[in-house]
């Protein structure tokens, strides 16, 4: 089974579908890979008017696949660097499709799957949805999704980006992260109502518009992307990783809870 689902339909709206229900799509390296790849496909499709992201199952997208992560701490430094850097390129090639990017969050988002949400032009949720950027409590940081994050929150990322806090879809909605939230039966009616006005537009106009906007207020250039990929290496490095994600697979609380 294919970890990404490509579907295009005949007015050019391509649907992108995170395909790992059974591990709530988490993202490991063939999910990142086939993102990446899909990105550069789409982007270069003249058929492909608007792309629609969403996951299979009751997740959108659980964040990094914590196999992939553990397999990162035995890593040595090259290995890590090449796996952090591969996660933020997908992260860079998503946010700068030339197309519309239409996230329809269908579930929980935690970790990268915020920071996938975060790159989405705009995105409507799912109201019974659950987010959070889950990463310290794992020992780890929202490292390569940062700027996507802050770009898309302001300053009220600080209300989330370091507490590893879970919080609705209606605060969701508050902090802008998501532009709606509907019951789940409203979902793909709202998802229409983001994609019909741009299949009204002229295509090549939506897209140096999109540039542009790109240009005035860039969430990442190559050294942001640079530092956050070295500070995403520095945490697979640290022991309180190893034990945050230990403690996970062990079914216990890590050395550092408490309460």
């Amino acid at each position: 089974m294919a970890e990404l689902d490509i579907a295009l339909d005949g007015r050019g709206v391509a649907t992108l579908t995170l395909n790992r229900p059974e591990r709530h799509n988490a993202l490991s390296a063939g999910l990142i890979a086939a993102l990446a790849a899909a990105a550069a496909r789409l982007g270069a499709d003249p058929a492909v008017r608007v792309v629609v992201l969403t996951g299979a199952g009751r997740s959108f997208c659980a964040g990094g696949d914590l196999d992939w992560m553990r397999a990162q701490i035995g890593a040595d430094v090259a290995a890590r660097a090449g796996e952090a850097g591969r996660l933020a390129a997908m992260l860079a090639a998503l946010d700068g499709l030339d197309k519309p990017l239409v996230g329809r969050i269908n579930g929980q988002a935690y970790g990268g799957g915020v920071g996938l949400m975060a790159v989405c032009d705009v995105a409507v949720a799912a109201a019974g949805a659950r987010f959070g950027l889950t990463e310290a409590r794992l020992g780890l940081i929202p490292a390569t999704i940062g700027p996507y994050v802050a770009a898309r929150l302001g300053p009220a990322a600080r209300r989330v980006f370091f507490s590893a806090r879970l919080f609705d879809a209606a605060e969701a909605v508050a902090l802008g992260l998501v532009a709606r939230a509907v019951p789940a039966e409203g979902l793909d009616a709202a998802v229409e109502a983001e994609v019909a006005p741009y299949l009204a537009c002229a295509p090549g106009a939506v897209a140096e518009a999109k540039r542009l906007l790109r240009r005035l207020a860039p969430a990442a250039d190559a050294a942001a992307m640079a530092e956050t990929v070295a500070a995403l290496v520095r945490r697979w490095e640290d022991p309180e990783s190893a034990e945050g994600i230990a403690a996970f697979f062990e079914g216990r609380a890590p050395a550092w809870a408490r309460g």
